[in-house]
């Protein structure tokens, strides 16, 4: 795989209403911040607090928005030689559900890269680290109502780690297992494995391999290319 840098993507052509074919840019989200009259935090939690903004949107018009403000996070979906994935069984209390998910870990420590911890969270949470990183796909899993931010990172040549680590509390229960790509890809399509963060990493990665497969593009940005841009935490 090649790493491909933003603001590569060529311009792509559609058909207006009128039959006419158009240039159009390449679909991208823009930062479009709007002016905050007010900003309360409402609660402060453990990992994120409710805060509430009066947001001047355009020329007499005036709203409130009440969001979670988060840290952010990032996961990893390793994959082996023989095209396995590493995914790991943890409870989720707020859902009652013990969820197959990708490793994954918050922001929340000053100063520390996201590929640096997305390295350490996969390493805490299996017992391995990658031997290469790409940035595989960024998330805003709900963009309407928080403004988490979380990038997958598609982990190679992944071995044991040289660190023994200590899992307490819920993830002292913690199961590992490597899964055959297309057996969890299934599992995605048959509803059977739900957390959001790893259906979009595994459908993205199985894109990739199809692509791959037809002779298609199949790059991916470099592990440290530019995080998502978060307007109004400067």
């Amino acid at each position: 795989m090649t790493d491909q840098t933003p603001g590569s993507a060529e311009n792509s052509s559609s058909v207006h209403a009128t039959g006419e074919h158009v240039t159009e840019p390449p679909l991208r989200d823009l930062p479009d911040r709007r002016p905050v009259a007010v900003h309360r935090r409402l609660h402060d939690g453990m990992v994120w607090d409710l805060v509430r903004d009066t947001v001047d949107f355009a020329e007499g018009v005036r709203f409130d928005r009440e969001y979670l403000w988060h840290t952010g996070a990032v996961a990893v979906l390793a994959v082996d030689d023989q095209d396995r994935v590493l995914m790991i069984r943890q409870y989720r209390h707020p859902v009652g559900h013990s969820l197959w998910e990708i490793p994954a870990g918050l922001l929340d420590l000053e100063g520390e890269a996201p590929h640096i911890a997305a390295a350490r969270e996969l390493a805490e949470e299996t017992g391995y680290e990658p031997g290469q990183m790409q940035t595989l796909v960024d998330l805003r899993p709900s963009p309407g109502g928080s403004d988490e931010v979380i990038r997958v990172y598609l982990a190679s040549g992944v071995r044991p780690s040289s660190e023994d680590f200590e899992r307490t509390h819920e993830e002292a229960e913690l199961i590992s297992r490597w899964v055959p790509l297309s057996e969890a890809v299934s599992a995605v399509l048959e509803g059977r494995i739900t957390n959001g963060t790893t259906v979009s990493a595994l459908l993205a990665l199985q894109v990739l391999r199809s692509a791959a497969a037809g002779g298609g593009e199949t790059s991916l940005r470099a592990a440290d290319a530019p995080f998502m841009e978060r307007p109004g935490r400067d």
